[in-house]
């Protein structure tokens, strides 16, 4: 091996396959017509953008992502935005949707499954190494770090892991490991959840990713396929068979969380329900977000529309367009509209006498003259009707509406059709 070859990067041998075909469900409506991880986020993004845009600026430059459930507008922005990476620079990105390859009546699964089915398309790409991902989550991570521990401990497998509070990891694939971070049993969603050595209340939560050499998952699959009981299931099946019979190493999430100067805390979301994602979203609203998005140094890619910038107009008591504590993006139009803690997606609308509180509106939206609009996720391309209010009767929202237990109110199409044509 020459001395350039031990000395580049592990990523630059390395596959990321990014598992993006759940639906999404706690989601509610906003996955009626989109998978989760196509769903909107932060203005200007969608939530996969933040694993791909890791994969990236970690080095990796081949990428697959696995697609199943409602993938078109997926797989459209994929295509997209995603489309700039080139063969003749030995780069590689495939969308690989459920495609009965394996079997006339067979789609994926399972998350293992959705890895197995595409094996010859990994293969023929001839990766070292291999990194499985979630599409779905929030989070900034240098994936060469978890990389470059799972070559140094000699494992089989290194799962990345988040410390949570013991009794909040109840929903998560859990770790028991011993002080060197080796992992000694893997639990998904215990109701009992063990904890760190030395720290009780503290349980280690895995984030759905692991760090493989290709040969080993790959012989790892295939046993797996051929097992009539298995759930094809990397959390059920694949990793808990690793740590009875094999090395799983533990890599927590601290050690390869990317942060700029303004973010204290690692952080790391699940905006699967939509209080969570609501919360996600208007959070960035802060004047020191948890979540810094204008880092330049980890920048999340996406696909970049041609817009006009948004525009703010009439100056009038009562009738002037203003933002107070708000994301605004471009093609937005606030006509004499009021936003506070609000992120406003492209193209959306807020007309006249119109007043957005703490509102996530997506592309393309409309907000009608003079209504009133507050603790409120309204999807794409939704007419809200002129002086419709919402977020200041509770019993009326939740006949109107789909209203969480804590107050936030998503606001869909069907839903307005309903109060528009009774």
């Amino acid at each position: 091996m020459t001395d350039r070859k031990r000395h580049a990067p592990i990523s630059r041998d390395t596959m990321a396959y990014v598992l993006a075909g759940g639906r999404g469900s706690r989601l509610m409506e906003m996955t009626d017509t989109r998978a989760k991880p196509a769903v909107y986020f932060g203005g200007k993004t969608r939530i996969i953008d933040f694993a791909l845009s890791n994969a990236l600026n970690s080095g990796i430059r081949r990428i697959g992502v696995a697609t199943q459930y409602k993938a078109h507008s997926l797989i459209r922005h994929l295509q997209r935005g995603w489309n700039f990476l080139r063969p003749e620079r030995n780069e590689s990105f495939d969308v690989l949707p459920a495609s009965q390859r394996v079997s006339e009546d067979q789609w994926y699964a399972g998350t293992a499954d959705a890895v197995y089915q595409n094996a010859d398309i990994i293969e023929d790409y001839a990766p070292r190494y291999m990194i499985i991902l979630a599409g779905d989550h929030i989070y900034k991570m240098d994936y060469e770090i978890m990389l470059q521990h799972h070559v140094d401990s000699g494992a089989d497998v290194t799962v990345g892991c988040l410390e949570v509070p013991r009794m909040e990891a109840v929903g998560f694939g859990v770790m028991h490991v011993d002080e060197t971070g080796l992992i000694t049993d893997f639990i998904e969603k215990p109701k009992d959840p063990p904890s760190v050595p030395g720290r009780p209340d503290i349980a280690l939560a895995s984030m759905g990713i692991y760090v493989f050499e290709t040969k080993f998952l790959m012989d790892q699959l295939r046993r797996d396929a051929a097992d009539p009981n298995s759930n094809r299931d990397f959390g059920k099946d694949i990793i808990p068979h690793i740590v009875k019979h094999g090395k799983a190493q533990a890599h927590s999430f601290n050690r390869s969380c990317v942060r700029s100067a303004q973010e204290t805390d690692a952080y790391w979301r699940d905006v699967g329900t939509v209080d969570a994602y609501w919360q996600a979203n208007i959070d960035l609203t802060d004047v020191v977000p948890p979540l810094d998005i204008y880092d330049r140094d980890w920048p999340i890619w996406t696909y970049s529309e041609i817009t006009p910038p948004a525009k703010f107009v009439h100056d009038e008591d009562g009738r002037r367009g203003s933002a107070v504590s708000s994301l605004v993006s471009g093609d937005c139009i606030i006509s004499g509209g009021y936003l506070k803690r609000s992120l406003l997606f492209t193209g959306v609308r807020a007309h006249s006498y119109s007043t957005l509180d703490h509102a996530v509106v997506l592309p393309h939206a409309q907000i009608g003259r003079g209504a009133r609009v507050s603790n409120v996720v309204i999807d794409r391309g939704v007419h809200i009707p002129d002086g419709l209010v919402i977020g200041e009767d509770p019993d009326l929202d939740a006949q109107r509406f789909r209203r969480t237990s804590s107050g936030v109110c998503l606001v869909t199409k069907p839903m307005i059709d309903r109060l528009t044509y009774r």
